[in-house]
């Protein structure tokens, strides 16, 4: 999933503040805003066979005030970098490296990470499905109730 930086960035903070535990689990693809949202919470979860995208904010349509947009798209970029980083294992330097990253995708930059990928760079927690992250759900509410 993928989407509007800002409603994406929204929400990822509103799970990343909610006081119940939680889990997240990447099925198929967690692209673009999906990444955020997919580490907000307390333990993330990918799908061997899921992916995800690691790429720039981009924009689509007519610019009119260009040097006040790319300084609006920069501090977006940052905004987004900061947030993956305090809720990930991942570097800064790191994280900026896959996205921005070059040759890999056929007409844009950024990354296309696999579950295993994903997880060996620290952006998720653990490779898994379902049952894991069900299991996982339980033990973090058991552990808070203590």
């Amino acid at each position: 999933v993928g989407g509007d930086v800002e409603a994406g960035l929204a929400i990822a903070e509103m799970i990343a503040s909610m006081s119940k535990p939680t889990v997240s689990l990447v099925l198929g693809g967690g692209h673009s805003i999906g990444g955020p949202i997919a580490v907000a919470c307390d333990y993330s979860f990918i799908a061997e066979t899921a992916t995800m995208t690691i790429h720039p904010i981009r924009l689509t349509g007519m610019v009119i005030g260009v040097p006040q947009t790319y300084e609006y798209l920069e501090k977006m970029q940052d905004r987004v970098v900061r947030f993956v980083v305090n809720h990930s294992r991942i570097s800064v330097e790191h994280f900026r490296e896959l996205m921005f990253r070059t040759g890999e995708l056929a007409r844009d930059i950024g990354t296309i990470l696999s579950g295993r990928e994903a997880v060996n760079v620290g952006l998720i927690d653990e490779v898994g499905g379902i049952g894991a992250a069900l299991n996982k759900l339980r033990d973090l509410a058991s552990q808070r109730r203590q």
